[in-house]
């Protein structure tokens, strides 16, 4: 049996505008990744997916990859995804979810705990191999941090 939380019984107070811009800039990054072909996605991911190994001085992009630049590639890999599948989990996790903690937190507060919670999570994961020159991309740590704000926030939840 496939189990998929497609709502929960909370009601908010307000609409997810944080929430629902999230869901909109991943899934538009997303279509944009669809329309290259595979050697521009490739570069695409090479240059905005976080690679640990060139975080941390390592190793380095071929010139001329168009790249985010330094840490910046933590943020800018939370946006993309590596299938139709991978963004529409990581973005119905985020639907169900998103709304209880932003309406909890507040948009500013969520805005920060999304961007953190996604940081810390690719940073732990460069940490485990920071020679590693494979791409990490994303929005899964920041979810893990949403769904676990809401299971702390909404112990008693139906979903």
């Amino acid at each position: 049996m496939l189990l998929v939380p497609l709502h929960d019984d909370n009601p908010t107070t307000r609409f997810a505008v944080l929430t629902a811009a999230l869901v909109a800039a991943n899934a538009l990054v997303f279509l944009y990744q669809m329309t290259l072909d595979d050697r521009d996605g490739t570069l695409f991911v090479l240059g905005y997916g976080m690679i640990p190994a060139v975080l941390f001085g390592e190793a380095e992009l071929a010139p001329g990859i168009a790249t985010a630049g330094g840490w910046s590639s933590v943020v800018t890999s939370m946006f993309l995804h590596g299938g139709i599948m991978h963004v529409a989990g990581n973005m119905l996790y985020l639907w169900t979810f998103g709304n209880n903690v932003e309406d909890a937190m507040g948009r500013v507060r969520f805005a920060a705990f999304y961007l953190a919670t996604g940081f810390a999570a690719a940073l732990s994961q460069a940490l485990v191999d920071p020679a590693s020159e494979i791409p990490m991309i994303g929005a899964s740590g920041a979810v893990s941090g949403v769904l676990a704000a809401y299971l702390l926030l909404q112990p008693h939840a139906f979903v």
